[in-house]
């Protein structure tokens, strides 16, 4: 129905840089916000940027400075600009798109990327 494919990852050595690509594709009629969370090892999936269909932007506090949302100029698609990578920034990338609304039925719905590795070697 509904994919999200995220590219971009990869290995890096801290103080490097990587952009994160994902691609949203199918029935949509409209997505109300897209955001990257990660998750490292052993712990929760947390929110890293998220923006919103006006652009708004939001970062946690620990990206604020050095990463970078934005969308592309192809519908439903969004990047991450990463700068100054830290080895603490290692993890599985996620995007993911809330507030889809489908062109072929009502309701709204989120949806996952599968995900993409981000490793910071120091």
């Amino acid at each position: 129905q509904v994919q999200l494919v995220e590219s971009g990852g990869g290995l890096v050595q801290a103080g490097g840089s990587l952009r994160l690509s994902c691609a949203a594709s199918g029935s949509i009629f409209s997505i109300r916000r897209m955001d990257w969370y990660r998750q490292a090892p052993g712990k929760q999936r947390d929110l890293v940027a998220a923006i919103t269909s006006g652009d708004s932007t939001n970062y946690a506090d620990s990206v604020k400075g050095r990463f970078t949302i934005s969308r592309g100029n192809a519908k439903n698609t969004v990047f991450l600009q990463m700068n100054s990578l830290k080895p603490e920034d290692t993890a599985v990338y996620y995007c993911h798109a809330d507030g889809v609304r489908l062109a072929t039925s009502p309701g709204t719905y989120n949806y996952w990327g599968q995900g993409t590795q981000v490793t910071v070697s120091s």
